[in-house]
């Protein structure tokens, strides 16, 4: 789908990287049509390594201006310097997909130029290992080829979906900021094992894997997980001595109150 274009990945830290890797592996794209930019050269150099071809350059102006499709993967306190930088070099039929957490399409649209086709992206890093959810919306000017150009490229590292970009700082509490939650419960997990005796090994391996397997078993069987609950939950067993405790604790209370957190700081994210 990408056979025609030419890719500028501006920023390739670890998300930008995961994105590279799956256009070049799914055969979306051959590398020799893919420019990676970073700040540090050495950086650059085993990016150019593990990906044959790809063409590298530490100047994000050269980048642009042979591109027709760009890949903003920076942070967003490095936007208005980026963009300020670049705009005068991309031209308005180029397509731009941000990653920028809380930064809105129609700002991005103000900094490139009124009519530049922009789609913003909400990625996670579990991408870095093809099983990332990614959220995605269009700006006014992008067209449904752009947005199915920009999904071919998400679904490359995981799942992808579009909702409307009145969804994506939700989008960004939820499964952009979601994983930083799953690790912690896994880190929980961990150490109520070590508390009950079992080696830390053993127990991050089960804890680890449980949360995979729980995961998948909800994805592969598309059950509603409160169902996929009551099959672990015997009537006087310990999962359901277990699951009450959690609710007397209010596990179910801060999960919703930390995604309305983060939530919150993604909408300030576009005001800074």
């Amino acid at each position: 789908m990408l056979s025609d274009e030419t890719v500028a990945v501006i920023g390739a830290g670890n998300i930008g990287r995961a994105l590279i890797g799956g256009m070049i592996s799914s055969e979306l794209i051959d590398a020799e049509h893919v420019i990676a930019t970073r700040r540090t050269a050495s950086a650059l150099d085993e990016m150019a390594e593990e990906f044959p071809g790809l063409r590298t350059t530490t100047d994000n102006v050269a980048a642009v201006q042979d591109a027709s499709l760009i890949l903003l993967t920076i942070k967003p306190q490095s936007r208005a310097e980026v963009i300020t930088n670049i705009r005068d070099h991309v031209g308005r039929d180029v397509l731009v997909i941000s990653v920028l957490a809380g930064i809105t399409t129609e700002r991005l649209q103000l900094g490139f130029g009124q009519d530049q086709p922009v789609i913003r992206a909400m990625p996670n890093t579990p991408a870095l290992v093809d099983a990332g959810a990614t959220a995605l919306s269009a700006g006014t000017y992008a067209t449904d080829e752009h947005l199915e150009n920009a999904q071919s490229i998400f679904e490359a590292v995981g799942d992808a979906v579009v909702v409307p970009e009145e969804h994506m700082d939700a989008v960004t509490g939820l499964s952009g900021s979601g994983p930083a939650y799953v690790y912690m419960f896994i880190e929980a997990l961990t150490d109520a094992g070590v508390k009950q005796g079992m080696s830390r090994t053993d127990a991050s391996k089960l804890a680890a894997q449980t949360v995979y397997g729980a995961a998948k078993l909800a994805i592969d069987t598309g059950k509603h997980p409160a169902i996929l609950r009551d099959e672990v939950t015997t009537p006087g067993g310990t999962a359901i001595a277990a699951v009450s405790s959690l609710e007397e604790h209010g596990l179910r209370t801060m999960l919703i109150n930390a995604v309305g957190t983060a939530t919150q700081r993604s909408e300030a994210l576009n005001e800074e």
